[in-house]
C-alpha cells in the first residue's frame, strides 16, 4: 500500500508525540530548516510550520516548495533583509492578536548571517515569547567535522564586500589567534583563499566545507602554506574554518608556578564556589592560565 508524504509525516508526528506539546499563541517561532538535504528537517519543525497562522520567509519562492513537499499549506509572507524592519511591526501586531508566527530563512537557522534578528528583537521588545525550534545549522555541521581545536571560536559570518574592509577584517581575525569560521559565496571563494594564504601563518590549519549535506558535499583540510596553489571549485556555498594559531593553543602549566598570593585568593574563592568557577574567576583576574588554576583548585580541594 502506497503511503503519501503527508500521511507519513502525520504518522511520524504522532509517534513523536510532538502534537501533545504546548504551542502557545502570541509567540514567534524561530524555525531551522534544511541547509541542503530536505530529510534533515525535524518533526517538531514540521509540526510547528503546519500549525502556526503564518510563516515569515526570507524568500517565499524557496520556502513554498519545501512546505509543499511535506503537505503544509500555511500562508507565507516575505521577510528579507530589505523589508525586515517593516515586517517586524506587522508580526508584532499579529502576535498581539494571539496569532502564532514562524520565521524561516532559505536554509539553516534564522538570524545567523540571515534575516531574523529584527523580528526577534521586535517580538522581545513587545514582551512576546520567542521560541527556538532548533535544527540544521551549517555552523554546527561544519564544526562537527572540522577537528578544530576545542575551546572558544569566532563566528564571523560573511566578510564585508569591499576589498579593503575584507582584508582588514580577515587580518584582525588572523592575528587574534583563536579559531574562526567564515561563510563565503562561490564566486568569491578564490579571492578569499588568496587572502587567507597571505594573512595566515604557514602552518595554520584550514578546513573548507562545501555543499554541506548535499549530494556533492566536499570537506578538505590543508595548511595555509598550501592555499597559494590550491584550486577551488567555484560552485556551492562554502564554510571556511581556520584553526587556532600554534601559539594560541592551550599549553599545560605547572600549578606550582602560581604566585602564593594568587593561590591564597583561589583558596578563598573555593570556600564559596565550585572549582571550575573559582578557577575561571582567578584566571581572569590574575592572567594565569585557566588550566593551571583549575589544577591548583583541585589540589586545594583535596587537602
Amino acid at each position: 500500500m502506497e503511503v503519501s508524504t503527508r500521511d507519513l509525516r502525520d504518522r511520524l508526528i504522532g509517534l513523536s508525540e510532538v502534537a501533545a506539546q504546548d504551542l502557545p499563541g502570541g509567540s514567534l517561532y524561530v524555525v531551522a530548516t534544511p541547509i541542503g538535504n530536505a530529510a534533515d528537517i525535524t518533526l517538531r519543525a514540521l509540526w510547528v510550520l503546519s500549525q502556526v497562522d503564518v510563516i515569515a520567509a526570507e524568500d517565499t519562492r524557496v520556502t513554498r516548495p519545501l512546505l509543499a513537499r511535506f503537505g503544509i499549506r500555511t500562508p507565507l509572507i516575505a521577510a528579507h533583509q530589505h523589508n525586515e524592519r517593516e515586517v517586524a511591526q506587522q508580526v508584532v501586531e499579529r502576535l498581539g492578536r494571539n496569532e502564532r508566527v514562524a520565521i524561516v530563512t532559505d536554509a539553516g537557522t534564522p538570524a545567523l548571517s540571515d534575516p531574523g534578528s529584527w523580528l526577534v528583537r521586535a517580538a522581545l521588545g513587545a514582551g512576546r515569547r520567542v521560541i527556538p525550534i532548533p535544527g540544521p545549522s551549517s555552523v554546527v555541521a561544519a564544526l562537527s567535522v572540522s577537528g578544530l581545536t576545542p575551546g572558544p571560536f569566532v563566528f564571523a559570518g560573511f566578510l564585508p564586500s569591499g576589498a579593503s574592509e575584507r582584508e582588514r577584517a580577515l587580518r584582525l581575525l588572523a592575528v587574534d589567534g583563536k579559531p574562526f569560521l567564515l561563510f563565503e559565496a562561490p564566486h568569491r571563494i578564490a579571492d578569499l583563499i588568496a587572502m587567507l594564504s597571505s594573512a595566515l601563518s604557514p602552518d595554520r590549519r584550514v578546513v573548507l566545507a562545501r555543499e554541506l549535506t548535499k549530494k556533492f558535499e566536499a570537506i578538505s583540510v590543508q595548511r595555509a602554506v598550501e592555499l597559494a596553489t590550491l584550486s577551488v571549485e567555484e560552485r556551492g556555498e562554502y564554510v571556511v574554518l581556520v584553526d587556532a594559531a600554534a601559539d594560541a593553543e592551550p599549553k599545560d602549566s605547572d600549578p606550582a608556578d602560581i604566585d602564593p598570593a594568587v593561590a591564597r585568593w583561589l583558596a578563598a574563592l573555593l570556600e564559596e564556589l565550585p572549582p571550575a568557577r573559582a578557577a575561571a574567576i582567578a584566571a581572569k583576574a590574575s592572567g594565569q592560565p585557566k588550566s593551571a588554576m583549575y589544577a591548583l583548585a583541585l589540589q586545594l580541594k583535596a587537602r
